[in-house]
C-alpha cells in the first residue's frame, strides 16, 4: 500500500470525501485499502468482510463519494451474513437491508465488512461474541468496550473510515471512549429501527463511530429521518449542520455529581477535569447540577432491557428464526430447548432468565413496574437539569478499557461500566463521546448530553472541546 493510501486513512472521513470529490483520492483504490487491511485485521473487529470491490462504486457526484462503511453484525444486510454475534444466527443471509443502513447506500456509501460485536448487543466488552472477542487497537491485551467493539476497533485501527453501532445503554459511546474516538448516541426515534436485530426497543437506538465530530453529523444526517416501517421513529426537528463552533461563551455545562463523584478511576477523573477546565477557557460556565435518581438508573436499566430481551428473543426458536438443532426424541419442546440452550451463550441466557423472572406473574409490579418508575423520575431529574444550564458533562466510562477476561467473570462489575451511560439511554436523550485525553496510555472519554432533539448543539460543543483538546484519534493505526 502506497504512502499517499497510508496518509489518506489517517484523515477523517469527511477530509476522504472531500479529496474524492476533487480528484485528488480514487474511491476505488482507497474501498480496496480498506477492504484488504480489514481482511488482515488481526483485531478480529470482523465477522465478515467482501471478497472484493463492487462492480460499479457510487460516483464523485454523490454526498458520500463512493466511501466505504463498516456495519454492526446487528443490522440486516441483503445477502451478507446478519448474525447478532450469535450462532443462533450463524450464516444468516437477511432479504432485506436495514432503513438506516440503505439511506448510507442511497447517499453513496459502500459497505466493505459487518462488524463483531456482543452476542446480540448484550455486552460492554466484545467478550460475549460467538466468533471470539474484539482486541483493542491500542493495546491488543485489553478490550475495545461493547457492545459495538468491532465497530470502535475498526475505525480506530484504520480498518474502516466509520462505522455503524447500536447504543442501548452504552454500546456506542463506551467503545468510542475506549478506542479513542468520536461515539454519537442520537435521540430516541431519530433513526429508524426497522432491520435492527433487536435487543430492547425501547432502548436501542443506531448512530455513528467516527474520528471526528464532523464526521458523526454527516453520518448522522444521512441516517436519520421517520420510516413507516418504524412505528417508533420520528427522525429529528431540524437538519443536521456541520459542526463550526469554536467559542463556548454563554454556554452553561452541567456536572452532575451522582456520575461524575464516587466510582470513577483518578485518571479518568483527572483527564475529565482538564477538559472541563477546557471548556471554561472557551468561554463555558461550568456549574453542580443534581440528578438524584441517576444512582438507580442501572438497576432499573438490568430489568427493563433483559425484560424487552426476554420477549424480543422468543422469535430464535429455530422455526421462526435460528439455526435449528433437532431434539433426539423429535419432540418439539425438546428442539426448541436443544436450539436455544446449546446456540445462545452465557449473558443472552442469563439477560433472558432475567427479564423473564420480571416479567412473571406475582413479581411483574415488584421489579418491572418498579423499574419503569425509577425510568419516569430519571427523565423528570433530566428536565429539572436542563431547565438550569444547556448540556451536562460526565465521563462517559469510569475507567479506561480493561484486560481481557479481566471482569467477564463478574457480570456485576461489568455492568458497573455502563453507569454513567445508562440514564441517557433510559431518558431518551441525545450523548456523544469524545476523546478528552490519555490515562494509564489509553484513551478516556467526555461525554455530553442534551435534551431530546439537541443534537446540532451537543455536535457544536462536542467539535469546539475537539479542537481545544486536540487528540489524535489516529493514535493506533499502523
Amino acid at each position: 500500500m502506497s504512502d499517499a493510501l497510508i496518509d489518506a486513512i489517517k484523515t477523517t472521513a469527511t477530509e476522504q470525501i472531500a479529496a474524492i470529490k476533487a480528484g485528488t483520492l480514487d474511491a476505488r483504490e482507497l474501498f480496496e485499502a480498506y477492504r484488504s487491511r480489514a481482511a488482515a485485521d488481526t483485531t478480529n473487529a470482523f465477522t465478515y468482510v467482501a471478497p472484493e470491490a463492487p462492480a460499479e462504486l457510487p460516483g464523485r457526484d454523490t454526498p458520500l463519494a463512493g466511501l466505504p462503511v463498516a456495519i454492526k453484525d446487528l443490522f440486516c444486510t441483503e445477502g451478507v451474513p446478519s448474525q447478532a454475534g450469535s450462532r443462533l444466527l450463524e450464516g444468516y443471509l437477511p432479504p432485506y437491508t436495514a432503513t438506516s443502513v440503505q439511506k448510507l447506500l442511497d447517499a453513496g456509501s459502500t459497505s466493505h465488512g459487518k462488524t463483531n460485536q456482543d452476542e446480540f448487543a448484550m455486552g460492554s466488552s466484545n467478550e460475549n461474541s460467538a466468533f471470539g472477542p474484539t482486541l483493542n487497537p491500542w493495546d491488543p491485551t485489553r478490550v475495545p468496550g461493547g457492545s459495538s467493539g468491532g465497530s470502535a476497533a475498526a475505525v480506530a485501527a484504520g480498518h474502516a473510515p466509520w462505522a455503524m453501532g447500536t447504543d442501548t445503554g452504552g454500546s456506542i459511546r463506551q467503545p468510542a471512549a475506549f478506542c479513542g474516538l468520536v461515539g454519537l448516541k442520537p435521540t430516541y426515534g431519530s433513526i429508524s429501527r426497522f432491520g435492527m436485530i433487536a435487543f430492547a426497543s425501547s432502548l436501542d437506538q443506531a448512530g455513528p463511530i467516527t474520528r471526528s465530530v464532523a464526521d458523526a453529523a454527516l453520518m448522522l444526517s444521512f441516517m436519520e429521518g421517520k420510516d413507516d416501517r418504524d412505528m417508533t421513529s420520528i427522525g429529528l426537528r431540524e437538519p443536521i449542520e456541520t459542526p463550526t463552533r469554536t467559542d463556548l461563551t454563554g454556554l452553561r455545562i452541567g456536572v452532575p455529581e451522582e456520575l461524575s463523584g464516587e466510582g470513577i478511576d483518578p485518571g479518568v477523573r483527572a483527564s475529565f477535569e482538564a477538559a472541563l477546565e477546557e471548556a471554561k477557557a472557551l468561554g463555558a460556565t461550568v456549574t453542580q447540577v443534581h440528578l438524584p435518581n441517576a444512582p438507580h438508573a442501572l438497576s432499573a436499566y438490568y430489568v427493563l432491557a433483559p425484560a424487552e430481551a426476554s420477549s424480543n428473543l422468543s422469535r430464535f426458536d429455530g422455526v421462526r428464526y435460528g439455526n435449528r438443532l433437532e431434539a433426539e426424541d423429535g419432540s418439539l419442546i425438546g428442539m426448541y430447548t436443544r436450539t436455544r440452550t446449546e446456540n445462545f451463550g452465557a449473558e443472552v441466557k442469563r439477560r433472558i432468565m432475567l427479564g423473564t423472572y420480571a416479567l412473571s406473574a406475582g413479581f411483574y409490579d415488584a421489579s418491572y413496574g418498579r423499574a419503569q418508575r425509577v425510568r419516569t423520575k430519571i427523565v423528570e431529574d433530566f428536565a429539572a437539569a436542563f431547565a438550569e444550564v444547556d448540556v451536562i458533562a460526565t465521563p462517559t466510562a469510569p475507567t479506561v478499557a480493561y484486560k481481557l477476561g479481566e471482569k467477564s467473570s463478574d457480570p456485576l462489575e461489568m455492568y458497573l461500566g455502563d453507569f454513567c451511560t445508562v440514564p441517557m439511554s433510559l431518558a431518551g436523550i441525545p450523548a456523544i463521546s469524545i476523546p478528552s485525553g490519555l490515562s494509564e496510555g489509553l484513551p478516556v472519554g467526555l461525554q455530553l448530553a442534551g435534551p431530546a432533539f439537541s443534537e446540532n448543539l451537543i455536535l457544536g460543543v462536542a467539535h469546539a472541546l475537539e479542537q481545544k483538546l486536540g487528540f489524535d484519534t489516529a493514535g493506533a493505526i499502523r
